[in-house]
C-alpha cells in the first residue's frame, strides 16, 4: 500500500479506537434508567456517533484505493489502541495478557503489510 493510504487507514483505526473510549464515556454518564432525552442529548455519544460517521467516510476512501484483504488487518491495532487509551484516558487496567494478544496482532499486521 502507498503511504497516504496506510496514512488514512491508521487515521481511521485511531478514529475507531477513540470512538470506542467515547461510547464507554456515553455509557458511563446514563442514569441507571436512561429516557429517550439522555440518549438523545448525550454529548459523548453524539460525538462517538460523528466520529464514526466520519470514520466510516474515510474507510470508504480506504478501500477504494486499497484491496480489503490488507487494509483490514490493520483495524487489529484497535485492539491495541483501545485498551491503551483506556489506561491512558479512563484509568482501566491493562493486563500482560492483553499486551501479549496486542505484540501478536502487531506480528499479524505486519506480515499482512509485507504481502503487499
Amino acid at each position: 500500500m502507498q503511504l497516504p493510504i496506510i496514512l488514512a487507514t491508521l487515521t481511521c483505526v485511531l478514529g475507531i479506537s477513540l470512538g470506542q473510549l467515547l461510547f464507554k464515556k456515553a455509557a458511563l454518564s446514563m442514569p441507571a434508567s436512561p429516557g429517550w432525552y439522555d440518549w438523545a442529548f448525550n454529548g459523548w455519544l453524539l460525538v462517538a456517533l460523528v466520529l464514526y460517521a466520519v470514520t466510516t467516510v474515510g474507510w470508504v476512501w480506504v478501500l477504494r484505493n486499497a484491496p480489503l484483504s490488507l487494509a483490514y488487518p490493520f483495524m487489529g491495532l484497535a485492539f491495541i489502541i483501545v485498551p491503551l487509551l483506556a489506561r491512558w484516558w479512563l484509568g482501566e487496567a491493562v493486563t500482560v495478557q492483553t499486551l501479549a494478544g496486542g505484540a501478536l496482532i502487531l506480528a499479524g499486521v505486519a506480515l499482512a503489510a509485507r504481502s503487499a
